[in-house]
């Protein structure tokens, strides 16, 4: 049966948070819950399905600062990021004030994800990439029988995810995205973690900072 993806921005910085779900055993998760999670739960409930897990690209707080509220309301696991990213998550109290946000409590996840790791919703599979620059413990998840790639904020539409941010490192975001992404089929659906969806193709071909 098919893997359902239904696309849902939220917060401030209109991040894509991800509601993905098997078809046929209805078993979701929801990824990058950066806010707003009545709605995110809203859309679990609309679509009848049982909310199974909540996967992290990364610990800044657009994708991470609505897990804590989102859990008090339902309770299950939070897997990823890369332990790597443990300052960002223990730091979103400070972090979401400063910036304006519902201030979210520091976040420890049910699980660190390494590369490699195999994660899945009902019968779909996901392999984890760890893919450091963005932040040093930004993992993405890859679906081979999907075709889809969730991104976070690695690679966007016709550009990459900024390396200034405390423990941004321009070098490792490029070597992973051309080692790991590029090798992709280029058919390969994109979903960053903001912003349109592109392919592995189209990002070969136009996307400026991997020439």
């Amino acid at each position: 049966m098919a893997l359902q993806i239904q696309v849902i921005p939220v917060t401030p910085f209109q991040q894509n948070a991800a509601l993905l779900w098997d078809d046929a055993s209805r078993e979701a998760v929801l990824t990058d819950v950066g806010g707003e999670s009545e709605r995110l739960l809203s859309a679990v409930s609309q679509n009848q399905l049982k909310l199974q897990a909540i996967w992290l690209t990364h610990g800044h707080l657009d994708h991470a600062s609505g897990v804590a509220d989102l859990t008090e309301q339902q309770s299950v696991p939070v897997l990823g990021p890369h332990q790597s990213d443990d300052y960002w998550l223990q730091a979103l109290p400070e972090i979401t004030a400063n910036y304006g946000f519902p201030v979210s409590k520091p976040l420890t996840p049910t699980r660190w994800l390494e590369d490699g790791d195999e994660l899945t919703v009902g019968e779909h599979k996901f392999i984890v990439y760890h893919i450091p620059g963005h932040t040093p413990g930004h993992v993405v998840f890859y679906s081979q029988a999907n075709n889809l790639l969730i991104a976070g904020d690695v690679l966007f539409r016709e550009s990459i995810g900024r390396t200034d941010f405390p423990g941004g490192n321009h070098a490792d975001l490029i070597h992973g995205i051309q080692s790991k992404l590029l090798t992709l089929p280029d058919s390969t659906r994109v979903l960053p973690g903001h912003g349109p969806m592109t392919t592995i193709g189209h990002e070969k071909l136009h996307n400026p900072y991997l020439r």
